[in-house]
């Protein structure tokens, strides 16, 4: 131990000698403002590696689901789906569910939050009841945030950033469904 002592005290007095302490500081400062900048440099990150929207972990495209109904056009699974105007969450039909019922294993909340979408087959706004399903953890497929008409938190009926499994006898969200409730009235001109 006595030899390691020697070698790092004659390297540190060679460097003292050829170095003054403006130096030293010069060169805690760049390596300081050189750390604070890799965050900065364009590395692979790990989201990049993450698929697509509608693509399995695999990498392989997730194929679509339709509902087989000319009055009920889209992919069930895609956040293009005409019921999915409001939503924010997962969508249970990638989890196992469908676009009106929960996955296995969990729970419907009966606490729902609202939005009117418009059917591209008719042209007709309809009411969409979106519930979200309770009782296992979060799906992790297909994650869906559309706010169209979402409302502030003070209309909670209308606004979908609450944790809306409170309701049901597990809080743990797993995804949400879109049913269609009935057609939306038109504004009184």
């Amino acid at each position: 131990m006595a030899q390691f002592d020697k070698i790092a005290e004659r390297f540190t007095r060679q460097i003292a000698r050829r170095s003054s302490r403006r130096s030293l500081l010069a060169m805690l400062g760049m390596g300081m403002t050189g750390a604070a900048s890799i965050p900065l440099l364009p590395v692979a990150r790990a989201a990049a590696a993450e698929p697509a929207h509608g693509a399995h972990p695999g990498g392989a495209a997730r194929p679509p689901i339709p509902s087989g109904l000319d009055q009920d056009p889209g992919d069930q699974a895609s956040c293009d789906y005409w019921r999915y105007c409001a939503i924010d969450g997962f969508l249970c039909s990638c989890c196992g569910g469908s676009v009106n019922t929960c996955p296995p294993g969990t729970e419907m909340s009966p606490i729902t939050w609202i939005g009117t979408c418009t059917n591209p087959a008719d042209g007709r706004a309809y009411v969409i009841s979106y519930n979200d399903c309770c009782g296992t953890s979060s799906c992790g497929q297909c994650l869906c945030n559309r706010n169209e008409g979402d409302r502030p938190q003070v209309r909670p009926q209308s606004n979908n950033d609450y944790n809306w499994c409170l309701g049901s006898a597990s809080s743990v969200y797993n995804c949400s469904v879109a049913a269609v409730i009935g057609v939306a009235l038109d504004r009184p001109k």
